[in-house]
């Protein structure tokens, strides 16, 4: 009898040990991954900080290289899709919102302030459930045009995006994405353009731009580098906002690096598959969600402050009776 208990005491004992190594063995790559990824994060800190401590374009080259094959190597995990990388602060993640692409963006100065571009995409391959990573390389010459038409990944016109749109054109996924390029010395760029997969394959640009009785493919806006244009997307009402541009004087027409925020606003609403351009539209800023506000006034006969809700209301300046 004893022996049969000690036998059944050992197959349990001897059961639970195989059950606690096989979860060890299940678990291990989850958590290392995780370990491996905060690791990973760590070694590309210090290249990214090697790189922007560089003094001359040799080191810049040099480093810069360094920084893309880690980069590379470490952007195909599947965490990477994801993973926060909060450390590389000058480098951009962008996302779109259904979490099915990714841009991994940044750019170093050169001595004589020309930019180096360097993307990676990352985007979900649904039909083969897996995620494909693609590099696009800049092969653009200082002053050269951005091209017009559909280019590939080995055919970048180079800049930083920070902004990601999905649309539907039919379908098929397309990702609208608002960028800013050096471009030369005295102008610079806002670019819209899209993005799209065929595969593992990369395409940047698509008929889809309706302005007026042209159809683009991207949108380029070349403009003076001593001021900033606005181009933001907005929600709601699903649209692409930007400062329309006018030359600082008429005779300088001709020259892009000549233009500026006049004070009024064009934008895109996305219909029917294309972005289609609409000139004038009002800017309004984002709604509070609510016309009434809470203010503190002293309750004369108390002395105290007592918290008390009024309605918002525009008052006309013009209006002889609007109290002062």
């Amino acid at each position: 009898m004893q022996n049969i208990l000690y036998n059944i005491f050992v197959n349990l004992y001897m059961r639970q040990i195989y059950f606690l190594i096989l979860f060890i063995v299940i678990s291990y790559p989850l958590f290392s991954q995780e370990i491996d990824m905060i690791s990973e994060e760590k070694k590309l800190e210090k290249l990214l900080t090697d790189l922007r401590l560089a003094k001359n374009n040799d080191e810049k080259i040099k480093r810069n290289e360094l920084l893309k094959t880690e980069m590379r190597r470490v952007l195909k995990y599947k965490e990477a899709l994801s993973y926060p990388f909060l450390k590389l602060t000058t480098i951009g993640f962008v996302n779109s919102p259904d979490n099915q692409i990714r841009i991994i963006n940044w750019n170093v100065e050169k001595d004589d302030l020309d930019q180096i571009y360097t993307a990676f995409v990352i985007h979900t391959d649904k039909r083969r459930k897996k995620l494909h990573l693609t590099e696009l390389k800049d092969n653009s010459l200082p002053l050269s045009p951005i091209p017009k038409g559909v280019i590939s990944n080995d055919n970048w016109y180079g800049a930083l995006y920070y902004k990601i749109i999905p649309v539907k054109k039919g379908i098929k996924n397309y990702y609208t994405i608002l960028g800013w390029d050096y471009y030369t010395p005295i102008s610079q760029m806002k670019i819209i353009d899209v993005i799209y997969f065929n595969g593992k394959n990369v395409r940047l640009g698509s008929p889809i731009f309706k302005c007026g009785k042209k159809t683009k493919n991207r949108v380029l806006f070349e403009h003076s580098k001593k001021t900033s244009m606005s181009l933001k997307y907005e929600e709601n009402p699903n649209r692409i906002i930007f400062d329309h541009l006018s030359p600082e004087s008429p005779g300088l027409s001709k020259f892009r690096s000549f233009y500026v925020p006049d004070m009024s606003y064009d934008g895109f609403t996305f219909n029917k598959g294309k972005w289609t351009l609409n000139e004038d539209i009002i800017g309004v800023n984002k709604s509070n969600n609510s016309d009434k506000k809470y203010i503190y006034i002293m309750n004369k006969k108390t002395g105290k402050l007592e918290r008390k809700k009024v309605k918002l209301k525009w008052l006309n300046p013009e209006d002889s009776n609007t109290p002062n």
